[in-house]
């Protein structure tokens, strides 16, 4: 603990944001940094706390008191190899992390928590600007191969702790480029891709080999991956996208999110889109449904493609703002957060259920149907929604469905293993093993848990590699 005093005679902080009206015309970065002196200050505020619940929540169990303190002391280098040491990734999860730590921080039961989250980002940054990280493969080989299958941030864990424990790994990824749903999910504005590419680079020249464009289950047979490697991680994410059934829906102008948010980055990248599959908010109303990041991201994506509107609907009641006595300190507080597309310029409703598209004379979408809704408990406690407002028409031209993801896609693979699943459709694995119900194969992230946190999968691609490494050092 540097400064003893510093959570006392330091006020808090942030970085902060580009201003609004340059940052919407642009898919740049939005968050802002701070100078170095700036940043070591704020890493004085650690309290090193003798019970470090920042550390507690953390889903990799980031070692926070030890590196904020390097960081205030102006040892970098000795920051980020700690940082390390627990993350493959802090140049991801210091930009798009929701950073439960900070929520747990001691300092939040005042509200007035420890930056870390930016503390993060602005070390690994420091150490990619000043030459730390460097390719490190490993001495010797073991003879061993593993086959990693899906290239988002679970895959991308997995493959590097293995990689430098002296497997052999071939990273299988069925885009055109690695990064899954950082590549392709996650906007620019939130995380520009070179800091991917950056990243991609030294695993090359650590040894891990890369097989873009080849979706295994399709263009490759999982049964010759299976015989071709000593072991195989499936890291599929969940891809299935929670769908909206109702009158309507077969209209023109209604979306997945993630094929509205994916197009855009694919786009913003260089790659070709037709005008006959291209989607478009320029000059329309658009409506969100959806009242998560995901959600978000469409909201701020919107706005740069020149929409004329922006509404955001959740079917769920508005959070609290500020504290909430039903998530008290340390644990996540179910509490409102408003991010900086809804800043950008967009109306959010709560408590309003879908009910209908509506179309035009033209066939084209023109509208959507929506009505309050309140949630009462029932005899057994469960919540039940139910109908209080009036109907009404909410004008749209394009909706995009943010609703979340259910399980990931069988087709393919995950059929043609016949991979035991679970109740929610996704890979059925043993939770201390990671191992499926098929031989020498793992499942890890979001393909075995379900939708979650890029920190949670990051943590999950970290464990199956150990559980690897002791199925094939048996």
């Amino acid at each position: 603990m540097g400064n003893p005093k510093g959570f006392l005679t330091i006020e808090k902080k942030e970085a902060g944001y580009r201003p609004i009206h340059e940052r919407i015309a642009d898919f740049g970065e939005v968050e802002q940094t701070l100078n170095s002196e700036d940043r070591k200050l704020q890493a004085a505020r650690c309290m090193d706390c003798g019970v470090p619940f920042c550390h507690w929540a953390c889903p990799v169990s980031n070692k926070m008191p030890e590196w904020q303190d390097l960081l205030f002391k102006g040892k970098w280098k000795e920051a980020v190899d700690c940082l390390q040491s627990t993350n493959d990734f802090p140049e991801f999860t210091g930009r798009i992390c929701p950073a439960p730590c900070e929520k747990a921080c001691v300092l939040n039961l005042d509200d007035n928590s420890v930056t870390i989250r930016e503390n993060e980002a602005a070390i690994i940054e420091h150490a990619f600007e000043h030459g730390y990280i460097k390719p490190t493969p490993p001495k010797t080989r073991n003879g061993k191969t593993v086959a990693v299958i899906g290239s988002g941030p679970a895959g991308l864990a997995a493959a590097n702790q293995l990689n430098k424990k002296g497997y052999t790994v071939t990273l299988f990824e069925k885009e055109n480029a690695l990064g899954g749903l950082l590549r392709y999910g996650i906007p620019d504005f939130k995380l520009n891709k070179s800091v991917i590419d950056r990243r991609l680079e030294i695993f090359k020249a650590e040894g891990i080999e890369f097989k873009t464009n080849t979706e295994v289950g399709k263009d490759i047979r999982g049964a010759e991956i299976l015989n071709k490697f000593d072991a195989v991680l499936i890291a599929i994410g969940a891809q299935v996208p929670r769908d909206l059934p109702i009158e309507g829906r077969q209209i023109a102008g209604i979306h997945f999110a993630m094929d509205f948010l994916t197009q855009q980055n694919q786009l913003n990248r260089g790659e070709e889109i037709t005008e006959e599959t291209k989607i478009s908010a320029k000059g329309k109303n658009v409506l969100v449904i959806g009242g998560g990041d995901t959600g978000s991201d469409c909201v701020g994506t919107s706005i740069r493609q020149g929409a004329n509107s922006v509404t955001q609907i959740e079917i769920l009641p508005k959070p609290p703002e500020g504290k909430n006595d039903e998530t008290p300190w340390p644990y996540w507080p179910n509490t409102l957060r408003t991010s900086s597309s809804h800043k950008e310029g967009c109306n959010r409703r709560w408590s309003m259920a879908t009910k209908k598209f509506i179309a035009n004379k033209d066939g084209k979408l023109s509208g959507v149907e929506v009505v309050e809704v309140a949630w009462e408990k029932d005899k057994t406690g469960q919540f039940k929604m139910k109908e209080v407002g009036k109907p009404e028409i909410i004008k749209a031209e394009l909706v995009t469905l943010a609703m979340g993801f259910i399980n990931p896609i069988h087709d393919g693979l995950v059929n043609e293993l016949g991979l035991e699943k679970d109740a929610r459709g996704n890979v059925k694995i043993d939770p201390k093993t990671f191992q499926t119900s098929v031989a020498k194969v793992f499942a890890a992230g979001d393909a075995a848990t379900g939708a979650s946190l890029v920190v949670r999968a990051i943590d999950s691609g970290r464990n199956a590699s150990t559980q690897i490494d002791t199925f094939l050092t048996k």
